[in-house]
């Protein structure tokens, strides 16, 4: 990667270029509370554009395509290099504290109060719809039984003739 005399992205958040989007999230929630200016002790005049770095960093590397052109810009390349991680040769010393990060996955996050509303009223539908068709089954599936069983169709009604002529005709015979 070109060294310049400006700081990438990368080194703003304190990450390295093949930094996952987890590592990036976690970098940008911890910076941004230091360098907030509401809560941080620093003056106003040094936070408020630290702040806007790491936002505008973030916002550039949260986004999969900004991310790219901007590895391209910057004379990073993911494709075709191998590149050993930044802690290979050093022992483990801790295991990472999951309960700090507020999401385990990129695409995995508690549903909002509106998503779980939703579901619920799906699942009333579902089950409202599943109730109404067992009603108009049970009312009209009798009245289907009953009718049927009052007035035979024309083929039981043929085979009801046939077998009766068949009775008569072996009545006469013997």
């Amino acid at each position: 990667m070109p060294q310049s005399s400006e700081p990438t992205y990368y080194s703003l958040l304190g990450l390295h270029p093949w930094a996952s989007v987890i590592d990036i999230r976690r970098a940008y929630r911890q910076l941004s509370k230091l360098y907030h200016p509401d809560t941080t002790d620093l003056p106003t005049a040094i936070a408020t554009p630290k702040f806007q770095q790491i936002n505008e960093a973030y916002a550039t590397l949260s986004h999969p395509e900004r991310r790219l052109s901007y590895d391209l810009k910057i004379g990073y390349s993911r494709f075709g290099v191998i590149q050993p991680p930044p802690d290979l040769h050093h022992p483990v010393s801790h295991s990472h504290d999951w309960s700090k990060s507020a999401y385990l996955d990129a695409s995995d996050r508690p549903l909002s109060s509106g998503e779980i509303f939703a579901l619920f009223m799906l699942v009333l539908t579902f089950v409202g719809c599943l109730l109404l068709a067992v009603a108009i089954g049970l009312t009209r599936g009798e009245a289907a039984i009953h009718s049927h069983l009052l007035q035979p169709t024309t083929s039981v009604q043929q085979q009801i003739i046939y077998m009766s002529q068949l009775i008569t005709y072996l009545i006469i015979k013997n």
